[in-house]
């Protein structure tokens, strides 16, 4: 079974005819006939039947035509993967582990520019606790991670974010914080809780 003979038997499928499909292809109608009658041959069934809309799948004929949709996909994939790798575009799939944290918006700018100078690659974005970001990493399930120390930092290889990290506090309305603009981390050892 060729290639070239699963093409020609899609298209008689999809034209329902013969003398449309031969037409398609830019063959000739006896040569297309004899293509699907040996192929018929080689599976040893019926693929086809005719009715009054032209000619119709057999039961084996749809499976076929699954299958060789199927092959023909992963075949144009295949050669399109080939061809990337000769024009050097980058190409694949990256998961991206996040904790939840102020840099996410900066870890969506850097992706946008990604997709624009790569758009062959794919992004997957995991996001959880920092442990269990780090464990996926360690595991060989994320490509790369954004972490927040306290984390054990010196058995990965590191590239510090442009901007640190901002967090808030809240509190209660009897709170002496309240109303203050800023504080230190210090400033929460003197209270009581």
């Amino acid at each position: 079974m060729e290639l070239r003979t699963l093409r020609y038997f899609c298209t008689v499928a999809e034209e329902h005819a013969i003398s449309k499909a031969a037409t398609v292809l830019n063959i000739t109608q006896p040569t297309l006939s004899r293509q699907m009658h040996d192929l018929e041959l080689e599976l040893g069934v019926e693929l086809f039947y005719r009715e009054n809309k032209g000619i119709m799948l057999t039961e084996e004929g749809i499976f076929l035509k699954n299958r060789a949709e199927e092959i023909l996909s992963l075949t144009n994939q295949t050669q399109q993967e080939f061809e990337n790798k000769k024009q050097q575009a980058l190409s694949g799939h990256i998961t991206i582990g996040c904790v939840e944290a102020d840099n996410s918006d900066t870890l969506a700018m850097i992706l946008e520019e990604m997709v624009r100078e790569h758009p062959l690659i794919t992004f997957h974005i995991v996001s959880g606790i920092g442990s269990e970001i780090s464990e996926r990493l360690d595991n060989g399930l994320l490509d790369i991670a954004i972490l927040i120390e306290p984390i054990a930092m010196e058995k990965y290889e590191q590239v510090p974010l442009p901007r640190p990290e901002r967090w808030g506090l809240l509190v209660s309305e009897d709170s002496p914080f309240r109303g203050q603009s800023s504080m230190h981390p210090g400033d929460l050892k003197k209270q009581n809780y």
